[in-house]
């Protein structure tokens, strides 16, 4: 064959394989740029999904910590009416002890009704989630701690507002029931607003995704997008468990709190508007209605103590759900409330 025509061939070959190689690279490019883009797309469906998962829940332990510090901020009131009774026992009925409620203390009830006001006064300009922290720390301590010292030496109880609220904050930040450790004071600043609540439930691992963003390069988005979903798909989990007990938990807070309402308004309209304020002179069924009362308090107070979150041990996992003591202070309500049902003749 002619030396021409075998070099024609060899480049009709070579320039065959060349087309071959550049179809091929931008195969590879195509692909890897699909990788990238599904990554990406898969990323941002499950944050969105974290975000509404965070929301849901934020919401539900925020309702939650408003009902529990409401709750606390009555018990002034409560105790105001009661001390006005004349010639009354102390309340201490052995069948009461298995329920390990507190005995009745008017400082302690004054504390927690105080720093509840406190706390609720510094809710209107606080980052969502606030309320949710001092429902998962416990409500009754986050109060009594307002009345503590803040980090510049100023009592608590003398500020107002959001200063107080995060002065509480910081306190609990420092605490043995902290939920978040020092992520509590700093969260702010750290995190969002968007994502504080969330910060405050959840625990120190939140920080291993949020403000993270997929890499340019195709094998490694499509990697760290895994390693994310796999930390949202536990959050999420967990988020939605906390939802749930939390909302159980506040349906039944609700009920024992519509029963503490109809027994102290009677307890005011005996004492306040008919003066009667003489227990020797009260019926059966009034001495019931007044013992059943401190039951009540003694429950919702017990109730608003539960630490509904713990601290995980280490900064980079997820924190727990207390279902301990969540569930040993549902079963005390449920019981509770059958006993005051039957001390007053109800089915």
């Amino acid at each position: 064959m002619p030396l021409p025509l075998i070099l024609g061939g060899l480049a009709a070959v070579a320039g065959a394989a060349g087309v071959g190689a550049s179809v091929h690279g931008a195969a590879k490019m195509k692909n890897a740029n699909d990788t990238q883009k599904s990554a990406q797309e898969r990323d941002d469906r499950n944050r969105k999904r974290f975000e509404r998962e965070s929301e849901k829940t934020n919401q539900e332990m925020d309702s939650l910590g408003e009902l529990e510090l409401n709750v606390l901020k009555s018990f002034k009131r409560f105790s105001d009416i009661f001390e006005i009774i004349q010639n009354k026992p102390e309340f201490k009925n052995p069948t009461y002890e298995k329920f390990r409620l507190p005995r009745y203390n008017k400082e302690e009830l004054q504390k927690a009704s105080v720093g509840a006001g406190v706390l609720l006064g510094g809710l209107g300009g606080a980052a969502a989630g606030t309320a949710g922290g001092f429902a998962a720390a416990g409500a009754t301590t986050a109060a009594v701690m307002a009345l503590g010292t803040a980090s510049t030496g100023t009592a608590i109880a003398s500020l107002s507002g959001v200063a107080a609220t995060n002065a509480t904050l910081a306190a609990l930040g420092g605490g043995a029931l902290a939920v978040g450790g020092g992520g509590i004071a700093l969260g702010s600043t750290i995190l969002g607003a968007t994502t504080l609540g969330v910060g405050l439930l959840v625990g120190g691992v939140i920080f291993n995704f949020v403000g993270s963003s997929i890499s340019d390069k195709a094998d490694e988005a499509w990697n760290q997008m895994l390693e994310a979903e796999n930390q949202i798909n536990q959050i999420c989990q967990y988020l939605e468990e906390l939802y749930v007990t939390a909302e159980q938990y506040k349906i039944l807070l609700s009920k024992v709190r519509v029963q503490y309402d109809l027994h102290l308004h009677k307890m005011e309209h005996m004492i306040l508007w008919q003066d009667r304020t003489d227990w020797t002179a009260y019926t059966q069924s009034e001495k019931v209605m007044v013992e059943n009362t401190v039951l009540l308090v003694g429950l919702l107070y017990d109730m608003c103590k539960v630490q509904f979150v713990l601290k995980a041990e280490n900064d980079g996992d997820i924190n727990s759900i207390n279902y301990k003591d969540i569930n040993k202070s549902m079963v005390n309500a449920k019981r509770i409330m059958i006993l005051i049902r039957s001390k007053e003749g109800k089915k």
